[in-house]
């Protein structure tokens, strides 16, 4: 089924539950296969967190179930990210009709372009922020003279928001292309409002970051500003013809 702009709203709905199926159904499939080596994404996952706790500390599990919901959240994870290409792509198919002819056919750097965006934020974070913020977290125990116990649960929360955080705002110069091409933004609009955006950047930066310290807001409002600019960039590019 593809949809066409002089689709009913009716129509519209049905072809959004047909491509949220079609997503659904790739990231059931990716979750089979991320369930198999759920253990490997897990060590994966937590690897961040080990390099900061001392010898002898370690993650602890409080419930019956906790392991085994943990593993299938683990896995969920997992699904999703080697599901995104087909969830781009769905995404592609629902909103091409609103763009030109041509720009339909560039569907491929599309889905490229938007996974790379969203595992390079969330790899981002993986690589750079979490490290950093895990040692500043570890040391405030120290300070106490507390030895740091912390559940599976609460580190895979805190880990799965700030990643997902990441990635998503990494996506910020792919719905820029969206907007430029559906004539709501270009780029002399953004660059007027670059000091606005600055103070927006920042107040999404606290709302996305699940701890209320400085220095996760920081580490996400600064990529943030560089991919502002280079939003301001693909506007320019692919700006509408005069």
């Amino acid at each position: 089924m593809a949809a066409n702009p002089y689709m009913t709203f009716t129509e519209h709905l049905e072809e959004l539950r047909w491509r949220l199926l079609k997503s659904l159904g790739a990231v059931a499939l990716a979750f089979g296969l991320s369930y198999l080596g759920s253990d490997r994404i897990f060590a994966f996952m937590v690897a961040p967190l080990q390099q900061s706790l001392r010898p002898g500390q370690s993650l602890i599990g409080t419930g019956v179930t906790e392991a085994f919901f943990i593993e299938m959240k683990v896995a969920l994870v997992g699904g999703v990210f080697l599901a995104c290409p087909v969830i781009f792509y769905q995404i592609w198919r629902f909103l091409a009709p609103g763009l030109l002819g041509s720009e339909k056919k560039t569907v491929i750097p599309f889905v490229l372009c938007a996974t790379f965006f969203f595992v390079g934020g969330a790899y981002f974070c993986y690589r750079v922020v979490l490290p950093v913020a895990f040692g500043y977290f570890i040391d405030q125990y120290l300070s106490l003279g507390v030895s740091p116990e912390i559940r599976i649960g609460e580190y895979f929360s805190f880990f799965f928001r700030m990643v997902l955080a990441f990635g998503i705002t990494f996506e910020l110069p792919v719905f820029t292309f969206f907007l430029v091409r559906l004539g709501i933004v270009d780029y002399r609009f953004m660059w007027r409002s670059f000091r606005y955006a600055i103070v927006a950047i920042f107040i999404i930066a606290a709302i996305l970051t699940p701890t209320p310290d400085v220095i996760n807001q920081t580490l996400l409002a600064l990529p943030m500003t560089i991919l502002y600019l280079l939003s301001i960039l693909v506007a320019y590019i692919w700006r509408r013809p005069a």
